[in-house]
């Protein structure tokens, strides 16, 4: 299945300006001071594009933050008389609520194509293993003894 291409920069770009929308009005600093750690994760793996743990730490960076805002989303918003500056912010930061399960989907694809695995707990692989160079025990060579090729062992 061929997937279409994200860049790494419109996701952290797009989750950029959402939390500074929703960061206007309502949010707490510790919605700040997450989300913005994390997209800070996003620009180290934009800056080194072959480094699989910065990609890895993004992607789990994003999937915490996916708990928080529902936390913190649920906890602050009020629904009571509010102004249309309000709605916005709380807009702005549902939707990048929403947007993050999508966002998390792709950068796991690209943590894939960087060279990551994810395994299961007791060392069991997700994905399979590139196994090109395996050699099978059937396929095995003759003892160097039986071709001649060193001396017999001497008692």
């Amino acid at each position: 299945m061929e997937l279409p291409t994200v860049n790494l920069k419109a996701i952290v770009l797009t989750h950029w300006l959402l939390t500074v929308w929703g960061c206007m009005a309502w949010m707490p600093q510790s919605y700040a001071w997450g989300n913005f750690s994390v997209l800070a994760l996003g620009v180290w793996a934009i800056a080194q594009r072959d480094s699989v743990d910065a990609v890895i730490l993004f992607l789990v960076g994003l999937v915490m933050t996916i708990l928080t805002d529902v936390i913190h989303v649920s906890v602050f918003y009020v629904d009571r008389n509010v102004s249309d500056f309000f709605r916005f912010s709380a807009g702005m930061a549902i939707l990048s609520l929403i947007l993050k399960p999508f966002s998390c989907f792709f950068v796991y694809f690209m943590y894939r194509e960087r060279g990551g695995e994810v395994h299961l707990p007791f060392g069991f692989p997700i994905v399979a293993q590139d196994r090109s160079a395996y050699q099978s025990i059937d396929q095995q060579e003759a003892p160097m003894e039986q071709e001649g090729k060193m001396p017999p062992h001497q008692y």
